[in-house]
C-alpha cells in the first residue's frame, strides 16, 4: 500500500546542523504533496517557534506541536488541543523546586506571556540566544506558580543531560505521576536536554495515531522520520518508521529503517525511498 501520511520531526531531522531546511528536503516534500500525500511536522517546539520553519517549506503542512499537545495548520486553524491541568502543573513545580532555574511554563496565547519564567538570567550563555529570538513571547513571574491562572500546555525544563536525567527519574517517582506524561529530548554532544511535562495522554505517537484515524489513514500508510527520544512513540506507531543517521543510539538499535543524517538530507532520502516509489 502507498504512503498517505509522512510525519517529520524538525530539529535534528528536517533541519540540518546549521538550522536550515536543505533544498533536497523541500523538493522531496513538494513531490510527496504533489502525489496527494499529507505531510505533517511533528515537533516538541511550540507553534509560534515551529511556524518559521514550516514557512520555509513552500508546501501545505499539518503541524503537530508541543510533542502532540496541539494540531494546527500553517494558517493557525486549531484541530486538536490537550492542556495540562493547572493544579497538576503547580504540584509539579512544587516537587521540583531545585530545578527552577531551567523551568518554564508554556501557554496557548497569541503572543505575549506565552513562555513564562521565574527569572531570566541574561548572563546564561546556554539560554540567551533562544531568549533573544523569542523576547516578544517571554514573561517573568515570581514565584512561577503564580502564572497558573489557566491550564498551560506544559511545564518545561532545560539543562545538562545528566541533571535532566535525574529530573526525569524524580518525576517518574512522584505519587501523582499518572496525572502527566514526560517527554525527553537530549543532545549529548551539546550536553543539553529538554524535559517536557504534559497532559497524561499527550505524546507525538498518540497525536499521530489520532490524526491518522481522523484522516482515514491506516497505520501501514503512515511513515515517520525522527532522531530523538521524544520521537520513539510516533516511530512505534508508524507502519514505516525511519531513523536519522544522526539519531540517538537508542533509536538506531531498534531495527527501524535508517536514512542519512540531517546534513545529508536524510529526510529527502527517506521520502524518495519509501513514498515516491
Amino acid at each position: 500500500m502507498p504512503i498517505r501520511l509522512i510525519a517529520i520531526d524538525i530539529d535534528g531531522t528536517l533541519l540540518d546542523s546549521r538550522g536550515q531546511v536543505p533544498e533536497a528536503n523541500q523538493r522531496a516534500i513538494a513531490a510527496a504533496v504533489a502525489r496527494g500525500i499529507e505531510v505533517a511536522l511533528v515537533t516538541g517546539r511550540r507553534y509560534t517557534f515551529a511556524l518559521p520553519v514550516a514557512q520555509r517549506v513552500p508546501s501545505p503542512l499539518t503541524m503537530i506541536v508541543n510533542n502532540g499537545a496541539m494540531v494546527r495548520t500553517k494558517q493557525g486553524e486549531t484541530f486538536h488541543r490537550r492542556m495540562l491541568a493547572r493544579d497538576v502543573a503547580r504540584r509539579i513545580l512544587e516537587a521540583t523546586a531545585d530545578f527552577r532555574v531551567g523551568a518554564l511554563v508554556l501557554f496557548d496565547r497569541p503572543r505575549e506571556n506565552q513562555v513564562v519564567y521565574e527569572q531570566l538570567d541574561w548572563d546564561d550563555p546556554s539560554r540567551t540566544d533562544y531568549w533573544r529570538r523569542n523576547i516578544e513571547y517571554l514573561a517573568e513571574i515570581a514565584p512561577l506558580e503564580a502564572c497558573l491562572t489557566e491550564d498551560p500546555i506544559q511545564v518545561m525544563y532545560t539543562g545538562g543531560v545528566e541533571p535532566m536525567r535525574v529530573l526525569s527519574e524524580r518525576l517518574a517517582g512522584l505519587e501523582f505521576a499518572r496525572e502527566f506524561s514526560v517527554q525527553v529530548t537530549a543532545y549529548e554532544t551539546k550536553n543539553f536536554a529538554l524535559v517536557d511535562v504534559l497532559h497524561p495522554e499527550v505524546s507525538k505517537g498518540a497525536a499521530l495515531r489520532a490524526w491518522a484515524e481522523r484522516q482515514g489513514y491506516a497505520r501501514h500508510e503512515v511513515m515517520a522520520i525522527g532522531d530523538n527520544f521524544n520521537d520513539r512513540q510516533m516511530l512505534d506507531f508508524a507502519g514505516v518508521p525511519v531513523v536519522m543517521g544522526n539519531s540517538v543510539s537508542e533509536l538506531r538499535s531498534d531495527g527501524w529503517h535508517l536514512t542519512g543524517t540531517n546534513d545529508q538530507a536524510g529526510v529527502a532520502q527517506a521520502i524518495e525511498r519509501f513514498a515516491l516509489v
